[in-house]
């Protein structure tokens, strides 16, 4: 019985850093949009957004025969196959597009415009939550499949998930404040959005673009901005 629960905890520990990575995007776009509520919802927004983000994926590991049946060919169009993951996958691409762009947009021309509408104040707590979930969704689909293809012990995937979302959390309020304190970095999660859901829609259309690239890339504009922003700083100071 040890033996067997210690050739697991390898698999464990490497699902859940993997969770963990994936999930930062699910805290960015939380992050984005709590910051379009007042200050007293934004901590509502961020744990209904992340908790319903664990239930989801408990939820889907459920029913774990439906989800290993997303991977298969529904139909063909010009040579490519159409699977449920897939489509699921364009879906949230296009919408974490259309988002990331809408909201650069607004950041970088509406703001500065006097007779611009206020956009942000249109919005309400439900809707946003409704956004949060459509990620939420497309998250887990491609989170649980990931599992499934790491490991095929599904206690490991259950303790995978409560574990991420735990880290997730603790974690986004501190991502959220510093996202919300510099503007610049937020135009940069923006732009990570933007190319996640890039990557989401090449994906749906099965051409794989390894997640260590992108995280890579976003890791290495994070850093410039930083360094910039030190810069700036220091300059303003001298």
């Amino acid at each position: 019985m040890d033996l067997d629960l210690s050739a697991q905890l390898v698999p464990l520990l490497t699902l859940i850093v993997l969770e963990v990575i994936l999930g930062i995007d699910n805290i960015i776009f939380i992050s984005i949009l709590a910051d379009k509520l007042p200050v007293e919802q934004r901590d509502r927004l961020r744990y209904w957004g992340i908790g319903l983000a664990m239930v989801m994926r408990l939820a889907l590991l459920a029913v774990i025969a439906w989800i290993i049946q997303l991977d298969q060919t529904l139909f063909v169009v010009a040579g490519v196959d159409f699977t449920g993951k897939s489509l699921i996958l364009l879906a949230g691409g296009l919408f974490l597009i259309y988002k990331a762009t809408k909201e650069i947009y607004h950041k970088a021309e509406l703001d500065n415009d006097a007779n611009a509408p206020d956009v942000g104040a249109a919005v309400n707590f439900n809707a946003l939550l409704g956004q949060v979930l459509i990620l939420d969704l497309v998250f887990s689909v491609d989170s649980i499949i990931t599992a499934v293809g790491m490991v095929d012990t599904l206690w490991v995937m259950y303790t995978a998930v409560v574990v991420t979302v735990g880290i997730m959390l603790v974690a986004s309020k501190p991502i959220s404040t510093f996202i919300s304190q510099h503007p610049s970095f937020k135009i940069l999660a923006l732009c990570f959005l933007l190319m996640i859901g890039m990557s989401l829609v090449a994906e749906g259309m099965h051409f794989k673009i390894p997640k260590g690239y992108i995280y890579f890339a976003m890791a290495f504009a994070f850093l410039v901005d930083v360094i910039q922003m030190k810069t700036v700083h220091k300059s303003a100071n001298s």
